[in-house]
């Protein structure tokens, strides 16, 4: 009986956006009860666009499968979110998250945010919704797995005092990437051939938007600036040789294969503090691996979820 119900109210709010928009309003999308129109993926691609400005070079196709799978995890991650949290009762959480997105913007207040929004076509409660539902699901997958990571500290801290004690300039690095494994039926040589023909075709980061599996996907791979001593002795030895836009072989890492891209390089001052390091470190440890926990958690979900395609 409740199927029956919300699909008659979906149909009831589909006529009467068109009669307010006067386009066309189709459903291309229905996950369980929930639906995806046109109008969410259009609204879904200004976001996008939003997030990395370079999308607008792909074909208008591709960014629309882009938006439309970026939907169907969105909702395939509430269904599981509403179980646990109430949706109205985390502003503090979500302005938080929002700061940080504002800061990565370059922009200098939330009210010149609110602004572009609304230049972009973009409802800035909307934004602020999307933004919750990223910080609790991370919540969500840190509170399952937290007692799942490996975190050797002292280990790191050896690693973090050997770099700073060798002769070398220290250098610290704005980096991308894209993290990817194969798919069932295909070899790594080939999703390896996909992806370098995509970077070839349209660049790294509308690559990143197309194959990454990391969080960093909707902002282009972008990780930011990050010191050398934070990043692995594996992966520093790879990006060390690298001149600026210059991306590494593939690197094997616990959940697949990572690409790196140099964005920028600077030389560092040899002063470091030890602790604050170190808790950069772990931190960057920690977030690799519940990334690894978020993908192979959301993937048990998606088997669950009915997905039809229009």
């Amino acid at each position: 009986m409740r199927k029956i119900k919300i699909t008659f109210y979906s149909i009831l709010f589909l006529i009467l956006c068109q009669l307010s928009y006067g386009d066309t309003i189709e459903i291309k999308v229905k996950i369980n009860d929930e639906i995806i129109t046109n109008f969410d993926i259009e609204n879904e691609i200004k976001y996008l666009f939003f997030l990395n400005p370079k999308l607008v070079e792909l074909e208008k196709s591709k960014v629309e499968d882009l938006a439309k799978d970026s939907l169907i995890t969105e909702i395939i991650k509430t269904i599981e979110l509403k179980k646990i949290f109430d949706f109205n009762n985390n502003n503090k959480l979500v302005s938080r998250i929002e700061k940080q997105l504002i800061k990565r913007k370059n922009i200098s207040n939330v009210e010149d945010f609110k602004k572009i929004l609304k230049e972009r076509g973009l409802n800035y409660s909307m934004v602020r919704e999307k933004l919750l539902i990223e910080t609790l699901w991370n919540k969500l997958i840190y509170d399952r797995y937290k007692d799942n990571l490996v975190i050797n500290k002292e280990e790191l801290r050896k690693n973090i005092i050997n770099e700073f004690n060798n002769n070398k300039k220290k250098f610290a690095y704005n980096l991308s990437e894209i993290v990817f494994s194969k798919s069932a039926g295909e070899t790594f040589d080939e999703k390896l051939l996909k992806i370098d023909k995509s970077i070839e075709k349209v660049g790294f980061e509308n690559t990143a938007n197309i194959y990454s599996i990391s969080n960093s996907k909707k902002n282009g791979g972008l990780i930011g600036w990050i010191n050398e001593i934070q990043i692995s002795k594996q992966i520093n030895e790879k990006i060390r040789k690298l001149e600026v836009n210059q991306i590494t072989e593939p690197i094997k890492i616990q959940n697949g294969y990572i690409l790196i891209k140099v964005n920028n390089k600077k030389k560092i001052q040899q002063k470091i503090n030890i602790d604050n390091e170190l808790d950069k470190l772990i931190n960057k440890e920690m977030n690799g691996q519940l990334s690894n926990f978020s993908t192979i958690f959301y993937k048990k979900l998606k088997k669950n979820i009915e997905i039809n395609e229009y």
